[in-house]
């Protein structure tokens, strides 16, 4: 598994390319020649970029539930609406498809956040409000995530 950190910011193109800062490729650089899947995140109106062997793990997972369950189907469709397979191009730079741009209000100015192994796209705008929002509660939901959590049951 991989541990991404930190967070950039840098500009997307008219085409919808960026392009990932020297810090964040030198974490990716074992991943980088095995490509990537971007998609559309569950709960934020951003994007999630997962190197291939995180994205063929968590298919893993969505592969054992049991497609006879409507929910289940249901869940399937919506987690893999709007999937793509992209690489960084020989600049270094990442193609973000049109319609995911639209998803998330990727204009200009972006973030790219590192969320342990997967990095999330933001529009800047959307990202300062999701943390400035998110900010006022923050110490509380730590200690309900966190707080009765013994160490040794997070591995």
């Amino acid at each position: 598994m991989i541990h991404l950190t930190g967070t950039y910011e840098c500009k997307a193109d008219a085409k919808g390319r960026l392009m990932l800062s020297a810090a964040l490729k030198k974490q990716l650089s074992p991943v980088l020649q095995e490509g990537f899947v971007i998609k559309r995140s569950v709960f934020q109106p951003c994007l999630e970029v997962y190197p291939m062997k995180e994205w063929n793990a968590m298919m893993e997972k969505v592969n054992g539930l049991n497609r006879f369950v409507k929910k289940n189907n249901d869940f399937i469709r919506r987690f893999t609406a709007g999937v793509k397979i992209v690489e960084l191009d020989t600049t270094g730079r990442l193609l973000v498809p049109k319609n995911l741009c639209e998803f998330a209000g990727i204009s200009k100015k972006i973030v790219l956040s590192s969320a342990i192994n997967i990095i999330e796209i933001w529009d800047k705008d959307k990202y300062e409000k999701a943390i400035d929002d998110a900010a006022s509660d923050f110490a509380s939901l730590a200690e309900e995530v966190m707080g009765n959590t013994d160490v040794n049951e997070l591995s």
